[in-house]
């Protein structure tokens, strides 16, 4: 890969962020906002990580929405019951896991469309999500050591970019330092050529698609956790921010191929472009707009350098 392709969107990223800390210097450039936005994006990025291994399997999953409001409104359920910290957070965790396995082995298995499958999952869980609540909000008894995990900050970083941090690393870690990443970037490759290698495609599809929706249920977690009550549609806007933040991290550091340190800087774009424009006034429509361009400009500079190699 030549420069520009590798490092093009990082470049772009420094270029953003110096364009609104000259438009907005007295309150974009403030070192509390850079740390606010390491916050806003947080969430965002565990989605994205998550959706980061189906991408790496050349696969989409559609759910990870639903799965996010499903961990949030299964958690303040299990809180209202009494249950502790550690075992709601086991539940959610395996019950997030759970929804995707179930998609990863009726794609591999039966090789259904991953497209249909997942929208369809979402929706079922969707549907379950709303049944528990009754479609309205719910507060619940949430601890406050809970609530601590969404909130506090430690040493003046805040917890949610620390989980976020943590999530890159092990994302980063699995892809591409165990056999479990090297087996599904080879199906993501070439199925038919992984298959023929001896890679067995069902039990690692079953796991790229239950870490992907694990990550989602982590997120659901900890968005319960900083808002204190959870909703029925609460992730529903983190679906196509977490494909767009992973699309926009395989145009960094390698050519084409999904990535976690590529996905966390593809976070980094949105929730920077979000921050500077609220700043400045921009209506949300607009920043829509803004979003999407850059996306576009993205890949334009990727393309560009991976010709130009």
């Amino acid at each position: 890969m030549s420069f520009s392709a590798r490092y093009g969107t990082l470049i772009g990223l420094l270029a953003i962020i110096a364009l609104f800390a000259a438009l907005s210097p007295e309150a974009f450039a403030k070192g509390s906002n850079l740390i606010n936005i390491t916050q806003q994006m947080s969430l965002l990025a565990i989605v994205a990580l998550g959706a980061t291994f189906v991408m790496s399997l050349s696969e989409f999953d559609l759910s990870v929405g639903a799965v996010v409001s499903m961990a949030g409104i299964v958690s303040v359920t299990l809180f209202g019951a009494g249950w502790g910290i550690v075992p709601v957070m086991l539940v959610t965790l395996i019950a997030g896991f759970a929804v995707g396995a179930v998609s990863g082995l009726a794609i591999a298995t039966y090789r259904m469309p991953s497209f249909i499958v997942t929208l369809a999952m979402g929706t079922i869980v969707g549907g379950i999500t709303y049944w528990i609540s009754d479609g309205a909000t719910l507060f619940g008894n949430i601890p406050v050591g809970f609530r601590d995990l969404g909130r506090g900050y430690l040493a003046g970083i805040p917890v949610l970019t620390l989980w976020a941090l943590a999530a890159t690393l092990l994302a980063a870690f699995i892809l591409d330092h165990t056999e479990l990443g090297r087996r599904i970037l080879a199906i993501g490759g070439n199925r038919e050529a992984a298959r023929l290698t001896g890679v067995r495609i069902v039990p690692n599809s079953v796991w790229a698609f239950g870490l992907c929706t694990l990550f989602s249920a982590l997120a659901g977690l900890l968005l319960t956790a900083r808002l204190g009550s959870a909703h029925p549609t609460g992730g529903n806007g983190f679906l196509l921010q977490a494909y767009a933040a992973v699309f926009l991290g395989m145009t960094a550091f390698r050519d084409g191929q999904a990535n976690a340190l590529g996905t966390l800087l593809g976070a980094a774009i949105i929730a920077v472009v979000a921050n500077g424009l609220t700043i400045l006034g921009v209506p949300n429509y607009l920043q829509d707009i803004f979003t999407g361009l850059i996306i576009i400009g993205a890949v334009l500079v990727r393309n560009i350098g991976g010709r130009a190699a």
